[in-house]
């Protein structure tokens, strides 16, 4: 096991060239929030911005369209039932889909939109509702794509992979692991108070921080927004994983020192000026 560092995160944030344009840094799009649940989508589309994604687009329900863009005029936005969204799948490189998906017929629709359309050359995460859908239809894993990140808490990780929460061990984690990617293309970001990030040929990263004031609604959106966007960026490797679930936990401890509470928002807030910190060393 390896202790994620500020090592691992120096290594994955580069310094922007001068020549820098948006298309270098990832086309990004998020899928989720139904009408019950438009914050999820809301605060992981701005995590995916704050993180540096070049583009980021939201397919989402129709009724959460003036929220996104009075809260985050950057993204673009998608209705999640209009034709153009095999377009937009088809021309990203990340693909994160679940927060705030729900659990009906169109969230499962979706879910096989994307399975069908992806492609070789891209990135998809999976999080919140996906991992739901997923523990009852493993047929519903994308396996065409380069890449897929799991992003469950232990109890969706329970649901998915029918090992139960005391006995959540490395090895058996493993072996669900290499049975759902016989391809060696999965990555599972296992959260808890001490997040492990595992990938397919037995390496595994542990994160070191986190506090209990992150213990709050949309901190799991907010972490797959600024997974999307580093993926998005550096590529989507194990180090590029464990830099951004190490940047999420250090954002929130440094809001920790004076705050009981950590908003979510105000975490995703504070990425782009750790990540201006870490480029310059």
């Amino acid at each position: 096991m390896i202790e994620i560092s500020d090592k691992v995160v120096r290594s994955t944030i580069f310094k922007r060239p001068s020549n820098s344009y948006k298309g270098m840094y990832g086309r990004v799009l998020l899928i989720g929030g139904n009408l019950n649940f438009g914050g999820a989508i809301i605060m992981s589309a701005e995590a995916t911005v704050n993180s540096g994604a070049g583009l980021t687009s939201v397919a989402t329900d129709i009724n959460n369209l003036c929220s996104l863009h009075s809260r985050i005029p950057e993204v673009m936005f998608i209705d999640w039932r209009d034709t153009k969204l095999v377009e937009a799948i088809e021309n990203s490189d990340v693909i994160a889909i679940g927060p705030g998906l729900g659990l009906d017929a169109q969230a499962k629709l979706l879910l096989k939109l994307v399975k069908n359309t992806v492609k070789s050359t891209q990135t998809v995460i999976l999080d919140a509702s996906a991992l739901d859908w997923l523990a009852e239809d493993y047929t519903l894993l994308p396996v065409n794509a380069k890449k897929i990140v799991l992003t469950p808490h232990q109890k969706e990780w329970e649901r998915v992979s029918q090992i139960k929460i005391p006995f959540q061990e490395d090895g058996d984690n493993f072996a669900v692991l290499k049975s759902l990617f016989p391809d060696n293309n999965g990555i599972l970001v296992l959260k808890s108070n001490h997040t492990k990030i595992y990938d397919c040929f037995g390496k595994v990263y542990q994160n070191p921080l986190g506090n209990p004031g992150m213990a709050t609604g949309g901190m799991g959106d907010t972490l797959t927004g600024i997974l999307a966007g580093f993926c998005g960026q550096f590529s989507a490797k194990i180090e590029t994983v464990a830099s951004a679930v190490y940047l999420h936990s250090l954002a929130g401890d440094e809001l920790f020192k004076k705050r009981y509470v950590v908003l979510p928002t105000q975490l995703s807030a504070k990425i782009p000026q750790l990540m201006k910190q870490f480029s310059l060393e």
